[in-house]
């Protein structure tokens, strides 16, 4: 059977000049963003113990991560699907700091099968961490900050949906459901299949109020108006829902104010992330592409596997989607050809060339054509005893 030794795995894939070139360019200037609202840039490992890259939030991750044994140890490892852990790891065992912690990251995660029909297994991940910081504060800048990146990488016209799953929280621990029927609920919920949430309610025999509250959920959605419908719905539920609906409403109207034109979405019933988020959840869409584009949340209490509790607060998206998305040209830059002599003053002159940014190119042999396919548009001259600069004919 003939194989074709060049092809690359399903789902992974390489970026050649000159789309390289505009990817590293990007991703400097969302770091250098990043940079400008305080957070840290870290770089973890690609690869980590399995247990560690399996705790906490990292256990949402099991059936996503590759595994591979160390020959060194005979321990099983894990390459990275989630950057999160991660972070959450530096910040509690190696930083031990008692004040708020912010970090940034990007770089590659594998995944064991895409998330998309046709798409990636090696994302970039670029995102940020706020450790240490609980409120509505620390929810709102962190949504804010996910919203300006996008900005910077293009984006102008995004759709934000938002919720909070201490809603859904509070009113199952106050329905003390066991830990099947719980989850057969959640799971309807978010399918808002609303005959399988009567059948399931219907069998639990709970008080009217609290199953009617668990009902209304699937319809507690929407716009502003329907948020204050929301407000007077769950009116008389216990406090725990009540300061989840505040919570989600303070955010909500800090991040309006101050990013005006965004076009907004609450849902109630959105508890994808429930395994490890604890309060607000938000996820960013731009029209003509079904899945959120960058996402995060509130999950406090992350650090406890690693030896320390932290609230936290974070987002993350695909540097690769993001340009795929935005699809911008991406052109070499003009670069300067350049004889191969040995000449000082021809040393002298490339050497001041490059040093104040320019793309320089020396020719390793004749002809015309050289350079041509480096975007060669001017090239380095000896005119009237001087190394001059002149544009190519």
């Amino acid at each position: 059977m003939r194989r074709d030794h060049w092809l690359l795995p399903v789902g992974f894939d390489e970026i050649l000049p000159p789309a390289a070139r505009h990817a590293e360019q990007v991703r400097r200037r969302l770091l250098d963003l990043l940079d400008t609202w305080g957070y840290d840039l870290v770089m973890p490992p690609l690869v980590e113990y399995l247990e560690s890259l399996l705790t906490g939030v990292g256990r949402e991750l099991d059936l996503k991560t590759f595994k591979l044994t160390d020959q060194l140890t005979g321990r099983l490892m894990g390459l990275r699907a989630d950057i999160t852990p991660q972070a959450a790891r530096i910040d509690a065992h190696y930083l031990r700091r008692e004040t708020p912690v912010r970090l940034c990251y990007v770089g590659p995660v594998v995944h064991t099968r895409p998330d998309e029909f046709g798409g990636a297994r090696e994302p970039w991940q670029i995102g940020a961490e706020l450790f240490g910081q609980s409120g509505s504060q620390a929810d709102t800048e962190v949504l804010r900050l996910m919203l300006a990146l996008l900005e910077t990488a293009g984006f102008s016209k995004l759709h934000v949906d938002i919720g909070h799953v201490g809603v859904y929280r509070a009113l199952a621990r106050e329905a003390r459901i066991d830990a099947s029927a719980e989850q057969k609920l959640r799971d309807a919920l978010g399918r808002r299949a609303r005959a399988e949430v009567d059948t399931i309610l219907a069998g639990l025999n709970l008080p009217a109020r609290l199953e009617c509250h668990l009902k209304a959920l699937i319809d507690l959605h929407g716009g502003a108006a329907e948020f204050e419908a929301a407000e007077a719905a769950l009116a008389d539920a216990n406090p725990d829902v009540n300061a989840a609906l505040a919570d989600l409403k303070a955010v909500w109207h800090a991040v309006d104010r101050a990013h005006l034109g965004l076009e907004w979405h609450f849902d109630l019933a959105e508890l994808s992330g429930y395994g490890y988020h604890t309060g607000v959840v938000f996820s960013a869409f731009v029209a003509g592409y079904g899945q959120a584009i960058a996402q995060g949340g509130r999950y406090d209490e992350i650090g406890r596997a690693f030896g320390r509790s932290r609230p936290a607060v974070g987002f993350s998206a695909d540097l690769r989607l993001l340009l795929k998305l935005r699809d911008e040209p991406a052109r070499l830059p003009g670069a300067i050809l350049a004889p191969c002599r040995d000449d000082e003053g021809l040393r002298d002159a490339v050497r001041g060339l490059r040093a104040s940014g320019a793309r320089v190119v020396e020719a390793l042999s004749d002809g015309a054509e050289h350079g041509r396919d480096m975007g060669c548009d001017r090239e380095l001259v000896l005119q009237d005893g001087r190394w001059t600069v002149v544009v190519r004919r």
